[in-house]
């Protein structure tokens, strides 16, 4: 994108009055000014969550982790946030009316592939959402309860069992069992809420006599 199109986009975004499309479309203009340098971006955290599930939580900035960080120096990361017209560093930056984290090197455990957005700017990639429930789940609980953290799950679960967003449950399993995670049994329990309130079964319910 050259700098017209960059700015056109950006007047696109802080116009946008809905607040899902208008993460979208910041993502979307983020990854294609990175994708431009050869550094490629996904979406994490509570802006992963607002995607996923189409707006039911609504996150209010923009987490992206790098896939290949040690192409990105310090000196880079302003070089390239700045073609964005953003404010601030070395790690958060204000653009187009909203902040944007260029957190480290994409963590993830999962086996399942990324999701992808078609965004107004190009593709947009997002952190599986298998991870992004048994990380909530976690945070929920360790190191002491946190209601913020237990809320995304929840709405992660709903959106789910709605039929709104497939989710390998094996794989939600495979995860919680694992010793970074641990946390089948709140899984399950939480899991097993949602469905109670939408009046289906729990698709975690079929495995326990296996473990």
């Amino acid at each position: 994108m050259n700098r017209h199109e960059i700015a056109a986009a950006l007047t696109d975004i802080t116009t946008e009055k809905d607040p899902t499309l208008r993460m979208l479309k910041l993502a979307s203009l983020c990854s294609a000014v990175c994708r431009k340098r050869m550094v490629e971006v996904v979406v994490v955290g509570g802006s992963a969550i607002e995607l996923l599930t189409d707006g039911a939580y609504v996150s209010g900035d923009l987490d992206l982790c790098l896939t290949n960080p040690a192409t990105l120096t310090l000196r880079s990361r302003q070089q390239l946030m700045g073609e964005l017209g953003a404010q601030g560093g070395p790690r958060s930056w204000q653009v187009g009316g909203l902040f944007v984290d260029l957190l480290g090197p994409l963590e993830v455990l999962a086996r399942t592939p990324l999701r992808s957005f078609e965004g107004p700017y190009g593709i947009v990639r997002v952190v599986q959402p298998e991870e992004l429930l048994v990380e909530r789940i976690l945070v929920s609980v360790y190191p002491q309860p946190y209601s913020p953290a237990r809320d995304c799950a929840r709405k992660l679960v709903a959106v789910s069992l709605g039929g709104a967003l497939e989710l390998d449950w094996a794989e939600v399993r495979r995860l919680a069992l694992s010793p970074e995670y641990r946390t089948l049994a709140e899984c399950r329990r939480l899991v097993k809420e949602v469905a109670r309130e939408l009046k289906t079964k729990s698709p975690l319910d079929s495995d326990q006599r296996r473990d």
